[in-house]
């Protein structure tokens, strides 16, 4: 019954005749063609029945796409079918730009607040700050809309204006500011420098994932020249995103060989991803970071810098997730979602629900410092010598770091953020392999 359900739907929403959906499904399946007709017969029974006896009225095209959304899902956790507006998200998210505002925000109890500005998007130079709460878009109220709903309204062509009214921190007044949509380019990709150390995170691969790591990298290497020691790539909790995305931010650090290859159900579908020369990082060393959370192409990054020794891969088992799909548009309606192919390491393996294995497993962590217990020292000793290289020290007593004045008051630093144990790790571990090149040319 499902099988003729679903078949009938895509004879409804195609436009194909049902002797040519039924030779399709004979080519492909091996059935006859009566097979195929009572399959579409008993799916056509049960079609006009929910239509004409089902408690509440439904579309013909509710229907339709549910059926086809059912048999797509029915398949495999990643198949399925997009209408026309999820498609038309899908295309948004993988571009990596829209028409908008260039804020990032979310919603807390019903109310629409800001996370950060995006640097260089009208939201920033209008003075939009972190924390900013959202009430009304265009006067009409936030309070009730969900925060797609919210987000959909602030998208819109670029060039178009729109009045955002926002309350800031203890004020009582709400302030009006006019916005001029731009186009907002997604953040794939963040870094900074962690003391001698270049750290990219990347979050999602999207069209521009591989631009955005090759400005980073060389930003961080203008910045700190040859004082620097090598690479964290943060691929923690990477859901993954397009596949030639990860083939070429894989290429970045590779100078040759096999990056990834695709086997699909037959085998004239199987193709393979081989690095061109050129390493962005000279030949730094590499650190990459994985959780449970990396999927897909994050996977396919990993393994490959660690198949190839390019990198070393830190962090616990990735998510597993090792196979590749295609987004078929459907014109006039939206698109199908569908598993074509597996992929696999250079090394030959599926890492199909087995995910990427680091070669140093380090789990989530706090650190806790130990009190010790006291203990006499060289300095708590009668009549010990002094350390003669510090200046006006007593001797006995150790040195000790200066303290603020009498009367005077300490200065209010910062909250630190919360410590990442697993970076904290791989930053270890670069300078390790820093210093110990250092010696072995030495």
């Amino acid at each position: 019954m499902k099988t003729t359900f679903h078949a009938l739907a895509l004879v409804l929403l195609l436009g194909a005749s049902p002797s040519a959906m039924a030779q399709q499904a004979r080519a492909q399946a091996g059935n006859n063609t009566s097979d195929t007709y009572r399959a579409l017969n008993l799916f056509g029974d049960v079609f006009e029945r929910v239509r004409a006896e089902y408690v509440e009225k439904v579309s013909d095209e509710d229907l339709i796409e549910s059926a086809i959304n059912g048999m797509l899902t029915s398949l495999d956790p990643h198949s399925s079918y997009m209408n026309r507006k999820s498609f038309q998200d899908m295309q948004v998210q993988t571009r990596g730009e829209f028409g908008g505002l260039g804020i990032e925000v979310t919603m807390e109890n019903g109310i629409l607040k800001v996370v950060s500005p995006i640097d260089d998007t009208p939201a920033f130079r209008a003075g939009l700050q972190p924390g900013d709460l959202i009430t009304h878009l265009n006067g009409e109220q936030v309070n009730g809309l969900s925060l797609n709903e919210a987000v959909e309204k602030m998208r819109g062509p670029v060039g178009s204006d729109i009045k955002v009214t926002i309350r800031r921190g203890s004020e009582t007044v709400p302030r009006d500011v006019t916005l001029t949509r731009a186009v907002i380019r997604i953040q794939s990709v963040r870094s900074r420098t962690e003391g001698e150390i270049g750290y990219v995170r990347i979050t999602t691969f999207n069209e521009q994932s591989t631009s955005g790591l090759e400005r980073a990298v060389a930003r961080i290497k203008e910045q700190m020249g040859d004082k620097l020691q090598g690479f964290v790539i943060d691929l923690r909790n990477n859901p993954g995103g397009l596949l030639d995305q990860a083939v070429s931010i894989s290429d970045a650090f590779l100078n040759q060989g096999e990056i990834t290859s695709t086997r699909g159900r037959a085998s004239e579908d199987g193709q393979r991803f081989n690095a061109k020369p050129g390493d962005i990082t000279g030949g730094l060393p590499v650190v990459v970071l994985i959780n449970g959370g990396s999927a897909s192409a994050s996977e396919i990054v990993a393994g490959a810098l660690q198949d190839h020794r390019r990198a070393i891969v830190l962090g616990t088992q990735s998510f597993g997730k090792g196979s590749v799909q295609t987004i078929i548009p459907l014109p006039g309606h939206g698109a199908v979602r569908l598993t074509t192919a597996r992929y696999y390491t250079p090394s030959g393996k599926s890492i199909q629900q087995l995910g990427i294995t680091p070669d140093i497993t380090v789990q989530p962590a706090r650190l806790q410092e130990i009190e010790q217990a006291a203990g006499r020292r060289e300095s708590d000793l009668r009549g010990a010598l002094r350390n003669d290289t510090q200046q006006n020290q007593r001797p006995g007593t150790p040195a000790s770091p200066s303290q603020p004045g009498a009367g005077g008051a300490e200065s209010a630093t910062p909250a630190e953020p919360a410590f990442d144990y697993q970076l904290a790790r791989a930053l270890d571990l670069i300078r390790g392999v820093h210093l110990f090149s250092q010696r072995a040319t030495n």
